[in-house]
C-alpha cells in the first residue's frame, strides 16, 4: 500500500483530525503535507458534507444539510519544484470506499444520493422535484444496491468528484469578481446564481488567526469547477486516469475529495452521484513550463482509465430544445435540450411503477451516457440520455406486454 500522506479518522469531523483539510479555494492555505515527482501515495477522504447525511430512512439530514462546510478536501499537498506555469500531473492508481469497513459512517460499505431542496441548492430539475429526498445505497464489491430504489443493480465507476491545484491570489480575485457579477444580475433567485466567499463555517487547515479569517473572506466557495479544476464530477475519472492540472502557485497545492461509488452524466440531482468516503491513490510528476508548451491555461486536460462496466445495451432518450410546458421554443439550448431527455427518460420508468423520484435519483447514479446530438440545426439543439438497460431487473424496454407496473415504494422523504 502506498504511504499515506493525508489521514482521515471517518468517525470524527473534518475539523478535528489530527491535520485538518479545508473547505474554501485560497492560495495561501498551509500546505499539509510536501510530496515528491515520482511518489506515490494515498490520500483519505472525508465525505463530502462531513457527516450531516445519515444511513436512515428520512431526507430530513438532505433537506436541512448546511452546504456553508461543504466540501471537505483533503490537503492542500504541495509537490516539490511545482511552480506557477507548470503542469501538475496526477495518475490515480486505486480509490474507493473506506477499505474492509461496515459501519455508520458514510462510505463504510454504504453511501447515499439525493434530490436536494430547490431552496437548498436544488438540482438540474429542480422545477419539477423541488423537494428534498434520499436513497441508500449498499456496496458489495463493485456492485451497489438500495432498499429504496428496488429493481435496479449496477457496477460503480469509482471516481473523485472534486481535485484541483490552488489558485493565484489574481485568479482568486477574478473569480470572485465575475461571480459576484453574476449573481448581481438577479441577485434575489432561488436557488441563487452562484455562491459568493462565506466566512460561515470555513474551514482552513491549519490556518489560525486573521490568517483564517482572509480565507473566509476571500476563499471561493468549491461548489462550481473552474480553472484550476475542482468539482467536475466526471464519471470517467477513475483508475487509471491521468490529469494534467494547471499550477499557480508554488508547490500547486493539490487538493480534493468528493469521492463517489458511481454517477450518471451530469450528476443531475446534485448530490446526484452515490457519495461516499474512501481513499484514493495518486502518482504525481511535473512538466515544466507546460502551460504555455501545451495551451493549458483555463481548465485541466485528462486522458480517461479504461475502468468501466460492460453494459452493450440501452434505451436512449432525446430532447430537443423546448419548453414543453408552455410550448416556447428556445435558440439552441443545449442545457434545456439535455433537461428534456432527462424528464423523457423519468417519464417512461414511471410507466414501470417507479416514483418520479426514484427515476430521477436513478438517472443521477447509474452510469448514463449524456451525449450531444446537434447544436448546429436551427433551432433545436438535441442532447440524449443513454440509459443502460441491464441495470434492471426486468426488461424494460418497448415491446411484449407492455409496461409492467409495479409498487416499488418510494426514496425517503421528508416529514
Amino acid at each position: 500500500m502506498p504511504e499515506v500522506v493525508f489521514t482521515v479518522d471517518q468517525s470524527r469531523s473534518m475539523r478535528d483530525q489530527a491535520v485538518p483539510g479545508h473547505n474554501r479555494w485560497h492560495p495561501d492555505i498551509p500546505p499539509a503535507v510536501t510530496v515528491r515527482p515520482g511518489q506515490d501515495f494515498r490520500v483519505e477522504c472525508r465525505e463530502w458534507t462531513d457527516g450531516q447525511i445519515g444511513n436512515n430512512d428520512s431526507a430530513n439530514d438532505v433537506r436541512d444539510v448546511d452546504l456553508s462546510h461543504a466540501h471537505m478536501l483533503s490537503g492542500p499537498i504541495a509537490v516539490e519544484g511545482a511552480e506557477p506555469g507548470d503542469l501538475l500531473v496526477v495518475d490515480i492508481l486505486d480509490l474507493g470506499p473506506v477499505p474492509q469497513t461496515q459501519g455508520p459512517n458514510c462510505g463504510e460499505g454504504w453511501g447515499y444520493s439525493g434530490i436536494f431542496a430547490k431552496v437548498n441548492g436544488g438540482g438540474f430539475l429542480t422545477d419539477y422535484f423541488p423537494d428534498a429526498y434520499k436513497a441508500i445505497w449498499d456496496f458489495r464489491g463493485q456492485k451497489c444496491t438500495s432498499r429504496h430504489v428496488p429493481g435496479v443493480e449496477y457496477t460503480g465507476i469509482t471516481h473523485p468528484g472534486l481535485f484541483g491545484t490552488a489558485p493565484s491570489a489574481d485568479l482568486l480575485a477574478r473569480w470572485n469578481a465575475r461571480e459576484r457579477a453574476l449573481i448581481a444580475t438577479d441577485p434575489d433567485r432561488v436557488p441563487p446564481l452562484g455562491l459568493p466567499p462565506l466566512p460561515d463555517n470555513v474551514l482552513g487547515g491549519t490556518a489560525t488567526g486573521d490568517l483564517l479569517e482572509a480565507i473566509g473572506r476571500d476563499g471561493a466557495r468549491t461548489v462550481p469547477a473552474r480553472e484550476n479544476g475542482g468539482n467536475h464530477d466526471i464519471k470517467n475519472f477513475t483508475r487509471g486516469s491521468r490529469v494534467f492540472y494547471p499550477v499557480y502557485v508554488d508547490g500547486g497545492l493539490l487538493s480534493g475529495g468528493d469521492l463517489h461509488f458511481s454517477q450518471g452524466d451530469g450528476e443531475i440531482n446534485f448530490c446526484g452521484a452515490i457519495e461516499m468516503g474512501g481513499f484514493i491513490d495518486f502518482s504525481v510528476d511535473l512538466i515544466k513550463g507546460g502551460m504555455e508548451t501545451y495551451g493549458v491555461t483555463t481548465n485541466p486536460i485528462f486522458m480517461p482509465g479504461r475502468v468501466e462496466p460492460r453494459y452493450s445495451e440501452f434505451l436512449t432518450f432525446i430532447g430537443v430544445s423546448v419548453d414543453h410546458r408552455d410550448d416556447t421554443n428556445v435558440y439552441m439550448d443545449a442545457t434545456l435540450a439535455y433537461r428534456n431527455a432527462c424528464l423523457n427518460a423519468i417519464r417512461y420508468l414511471e410507466k414501470w411503477g417507479y416514483t418520479g423520484e426514484q427515476a430521477y435519483l436513478i438517472l443521477g447514479t447509474s452510469p448514463i451516457e449524456g451525449r450531444i446530438g446537434g447544436v448546429v440545426d436551427i433551432p433545436n439543439a438535441c442532447c440524449s440520455v443513454f440509459l443502460p438497460t441491464e441495470i434492471f431487473d426486468e426488461d424494460i424496454r418497448p415491446g411484449g406486454r407492455g409496461p409492467q407496473r409495479r409498487d416499488r415504494g418510494q426514496v425517503c422523504v421528508t416529514s
